[in-house]
């Protein structure tokens, strides 16, 4: 655990190789490399597997345009590529295109693209006419670049899984959560989904929190990223109220939940979210005091500037890395949620 400034903790499990990685050698087959958006992510799934982080030169034009080189012989190997496609969304995601061609020109003979935060989700299916499919067209074209396999965290919709044709590894946050939670000994828990499209997952997270009840916002969204919370469903008065959701963007639904929540009598309020977009203005409402604690994971960095005293930020590494030694290995992902 180390402080950093403004208080803010990060918390990140001991990065401890499994025992059957001991086999790992540099003449593996496994080959690990990473984008530039979350490069500290990258580096502690390296140590849990026991690896290093496969070399590249990456370069950009005076134009802007990125150049990317692997440095060491993937033939035929299993490459694994980490690159959440988080701000700069565009930047990020080309990046992953450029890497996953330069891999398969390489003679890669398995390519997996790790994205512990799939972008462009939100606009997975069409609710007015003239509308992009954003999802299904980012889908297109990382198959199209050459990618193998799809290893993603926590999608904004289950679905965007059958957007793609090629095998794909959805995994979860959650273990990671519900460990720290437990460790705070919190009696008289709730959990709370912000609105009713993400009561499956508070649900699957309530059974796996001691089958705690569950509690539904029901709000109205009147623009993106504007929403009108109206009322709560369930019994929250004097309990200790847990926000559950796949990401915060620019804070207001959760935070509007949270003064929800306080109003029907909640005595405590905790956010928990895996991606930390952080778009402003969530840092002012999420540090706004209506939160006991604000609980992330590291799948998107989260710098200096967005950090704050209650803000607490969990390591997905060792989960990302076990994920990857057994779909290396054929083993059971599934297994590991069970």
């Amino acid at each position: 655990m180390k402080a950093l400034r403004g208080s803010a903790v990060i918390r990140s499990a001991t990065l401890t190789r499994h025992p059957s990685l001991a086999t790992v050698t540099d003449h593996s087959r496994l080959r690990l490399f990473s984008g530039s958006a979350n490069t500290v992510l990258a580096q502690e799934v390296a140590r849990y597997l026991g690896i290093d982080l496969g070399p590249m030169i990456r370069k950009r034009f005076a134009d802007g345009e990125l150049y990317i080189q692997i440095q060491e012989s993937i033939r035929g190997c299993d490459v694994y590529l980490i690159q959440p496609s988080c701000y700069p969304v565009n930047d990020h995601l080309m990046e992953l295109l450029i890497v996953i061609d330069a891999c398969r020109r390489a003679s890669a003979r398995q390519i997996t693209a790790v994205i512990p935060y799939y972008g462009y989700a939100r606009a997975d299916r069409k609710t007015a006419g003239r509308e992009s499919i954003t999802a299904k067209l980012v889908a297109n074209l990382i198959t199209e670049a050459g990618a193998t396999r799809i290893l993603a965290m926590d999608l904004h919709s289950a679905q965007i899984q059958g957007y793609f044709d090629i095998p794909f590894d959805h995994v979860y946050a959650s273990p990671v959560i519900l460990d720290y939670l437990a460790s705070k000994e919190l009696h008289d828990i709730v959990v709370v989904s912000p609105d009713v499209g993400g009561v499956a997952r508070a649900r699957a997270f309530a059974k796996k929190l001691n089958d705690a009840p569950l509690a539904i916002i029901d709000k109205r969204r009147q623009a993106h990223n504007v929403a009108e919370v109206l009322n709560v469903i369930g019994d929250v008065k004097g309990k200790t109220a847990v926000l559950v959701d796949d990401m915060i963007d620019t804070g207001g639904t959760i935070t509007e939940g949270a003064r929800l929540l306080r109003q029907e009598g909640a005595r405590q309020v905790y956010a928990c979210a895996t991606h930390a977009v952080f778009s402003p203005p969530a840092i002012q409402r999420l540090s706004s005091g209506v939160f006991e604690e604000v609980i992330v994971t590291n799948t998107i960095p989260v710098p200096e500037d967005k950090q704050f005293e209650q803000l607490t930020v969990l390591s997905v590494a060792n989960l990302l890395g076990e994920t990857i030694w057994r779909v290396h290995e054929d083993s059971s992902v599934s297994s590991m949620f069970r």
